[in-house]
């Protein structure tokens, strides 16, 4: 009776100390807030760039000297949430460069500086994307009918 009311309360202590480190899932550039540190305006070209954080994330769509990189870090919630992920670090960084490829504007978003920025709420509609659903829509509506007729 001693062994199984001992095993009971030392149940939940095992459990819980089975994981001692967090597991971290890092997506894009590791440490990025540390590595932008090494990159300077008017000093830093694309190539130094290049060598201290590697490719880009994205670039611009129209301008191809606008250089993004992105740092997402996710960790394992508390066992009482249920091990759900959380978000730990969200990091995003925006090089500009001039026509000489030489760094003109960098900007270095956290998670906390990403919730100050203001969103637009006005909704764009594409009228293009409605055309075609549409149209797709009766295309194949078309050729549901023609098979059936054969």
């Amino acid at each position: 009776m001693k062994i199984k009311l001992l095993l009971i309360l030392l149940l939940p202590f095992i459990i819980t100390a089975c994981q001692q480190n967090e597991v971290l899932k890092t997506h894009g550039i590791a440490y990025l807030d540390k590595r932008e540190k090494l990159i300077s305006i008017n000093q830093s070209n694309k190539n130094d760039v290049v060598n201290i954080l590697g490719h880009p994330s994205t670039k611009g769509m129209e301008n191809n000297n606008l250089w993004i990189y992105i740092e997402r870090t996710f960790t394992k919630s508390a066992a009482f949430k249920l091990g759900k992920n959380h978000l730990k670090k969200n990091n995003v960084l925006v090089l500009e460069f001039n026509k000489y490829g030489i760094l003109e504007k960098k900007e270095f978003y956290n998670k906390d500086r990403m919730k100050k920025i203001e969103f637009a709420e006005a909704i764009t509609e594409n009228e293009l994307r409605k055309e075609n659903f549409i149209t797709g829509f009766l295309s194949s509506i078309r050729q549901k009918m023609e098979a059936n007729r054969k």
